[in-house]
C-alpha cells in the first residue's frame, strides 16, 4: 500500500487526534477478521503461527489477537517462540559471513522441542515451554510456563521463524499468519519512504528506550537482519493463510522527533551506509505529533512505551 505525503502532513497539522483515531480503527478491523478466521480453522487445528520480521509489532498483534478471540468466547494462550533458542555456543550456532553469531538462523531454535510441543497440545497433553534468558544467551533450567488447552482454547506461537518448512511441513493443519509494516510514502509517484525503513525506525526507537542499544549497535546490526529476513522470513510468507500490513499513517509523525535525533549519529563504514544516511532526510519530510495523543492500547506504543501491556 502507498501514502501520499501530503495527506499524512496535512492531516498531522488539521486533526492529530483523528489521524491516529482513523489508523487505529483500520488495524483494529485486520485483527478481528484475522480472529474469525482463526476461529473458522480451530476445528483443524488449536495452534496458530504468527510469523513476521523484526519490527512489525509481533508481540502486540498477538495480544489483541487473544483478545479479540477472548471477546468472542475463545481462550487464548501466547507462547514467544524466543523462549525456544538453543544456548549459544561456539560448537553449534550458525554464523554469518563475517563469522559472527548469527542470531537470525532458524537454527538456532530448537525446532525438534517445538515440533514436539505442537503435535502434544494438538492431542491435549500438556507442555512445559522453556524459558530462555538473552542477557547469558542460554536456556536455563526452569520453565517459563505450562499449558494444556482445553476444548474451547487455542495457543498462539510467535516469532520470526514460525512459518519455516521444518514447522509447517510436520504441522499443515495450524492457522499460519503473516505480519508486516509493508506500506511505502510517495510524493510525486515517487517512494520517499520505504516500508523497511519503518521497521528500522521502530526498532531504532525501541532499542533505545528499552534494550540498551545506541543507533550504532542498531544499525550495525540492520544488514544481518535484513539478510535473515530475505533467507529464512519471506520467503515463506506466501504460505500464510491471512496476511496483513501492521504500518500507520501516523506514526512517522509520531516517532519523528526522536528518530531524527537517534539518526543523526549515522555511523560511516558501516554496511548500507549509502542507505541508511537516506533515513534521516526522508524522516525530516514529515510532521509530528505529540506521542501523548496516541492511545495507552495501541500496537506502537510497544516502540515507544507508555502503553497497557507488557512485553
Amino acid at each position: 500500500m502507498n501514502w501520499q505525503l501530503n495527506d499524512i502532513n496535512f492531516k498531522t497539522v488539521s486533526d492529530p487526534k483523528g489521524f491516529i483515531a482513523e489508523g487505529d480503527a483500520q488495524y483494529q478491523a485486520k485483527v478481528a477478521e484475522a480472529a474469525e478466521r482463526i476461529i473458522e480453522n480451530k476445528k483443524n487445528s488449536p495452534i496458530v503461527l504468527l510469523s513476521g520480521p523484526s519490527g512489525s509489532g509481533k508481540t502486540t498483534t498477538a495480544m489483541k489477537i487473544a483478545e479479540a478471540l477472548n471477546e468472542r468466547g475463545v481462550g487464548t494462550h501466547y507462547v514467544g517462540m524466543d523462549d525456544y533458542f538453543n544456548t549459544v555456543s561456539p560448537e553449534t550456532t550458525p554464523r554469518t559471513p563475517e563469522g559472527d553469531y548469527d542470531l537470525e538462523s532458524p537454527l538456532c531454535l530448537d525446532m525438534e522441542l517445538l515440533n514436539e510441543h505442537f503435535t502434544r497440545l494438538s492431542r491435549g497433553e500438556r507442555i512445559y515451554v522453556p524459558k530462555y534468558e538473552f542477557s547469558r544467551q542460554m536456556r536455563i533450567q526452569e520453565p517459563s510456563k505450562s499449558i494444556k488447552l482445553k476444548a474451547d482454547e487455542i495457543v498462539i506461537f510467535e516469532g520470526i521463524h514460525a512459518l519455516n518448512d521444518a514447522i509447517t511441513s510436520q504441522h499443515p493443519e495450524a492457522f499460519y499468519l503473516y505480519i508486516s509494516a509493508s506500506s511505502n510514502v510517495v510524493f510525486q509517484d515517487s517512494v520517499v519512504f520505504k516500508s523497511t525503513w519503518f521497521r528500522l525506525v521502530r526498532r531504532m526507537v525501541r532499542d533505545y528506550k528499552f534494550r540498551g542499544t545506541d543507533p550504532n549497535g542498531t544499525l550495525a546490526m540492520w544488514a544481518n537482519v535484513r539478510r535473515g529476513e530475505r533467507l529464512h522470513i519471506s520467503p515463506f510468507k506466501n504460505k500464510a493463510n491471512f496476511r496483513f500490513d501492521t504500518a500507520f499513517p501516523y506514526e512517522l509523525p509520531v516517532f519523528n522527533a526522536v528518530a531524527t535525533q537517534l539518526f543523526q549519529s549515522v555511523p560511516e563504514g558501516i554496511e548500507r551506509y549509502d542507505e541508511l544516511r537516506q533515513v534521516l532526510p526522508a524522516l525530516q519530510l514529515f510532521g509530528r505529533i505529540d506521542e501523548d495523543l496516541v492511545a495507552p492500547d495501541a500496537m506502537i506504543r510497544e516502540f515507544i512505551g507508555g502503553g497497557i501491556y507488557e512485553y
